[in-house]
């Protein structure tokens, strides 16, 4: 586990060693989102970085319809 400081002005720095395993880039953005009494930060993916993310993943693309809906 990696201790940060916040600094004055509420800045922290990301250590090298998680900025190299998340893939982070200077001038990336990051969500920050607080949930039970924790903050998490996730690496931002834009609509055409995402576009194919979860191919070949088995999920159907079929929706169940009722008999008389064919």
């Amino acid at each position: 586990m990696t201790t940060v400081t916040v600094s004055p002005k509420y800045q922290i720095v990301i250590p090298k060693e998680i900025r190299e395993q998340m893939g982070i880039k200077p001038g990336q953005k990051l969500i920050a989102i607080y949930y039970d009494n924790k903050l998490e930060f996730v690496p931002e993916v834009s609509i055409a970085d995402a576009r194919g993310m979860f191919k070949g993943m088995g999920i159907s693309s079929e929706v169940p319809r009722e008999d008389d809906r064919y």
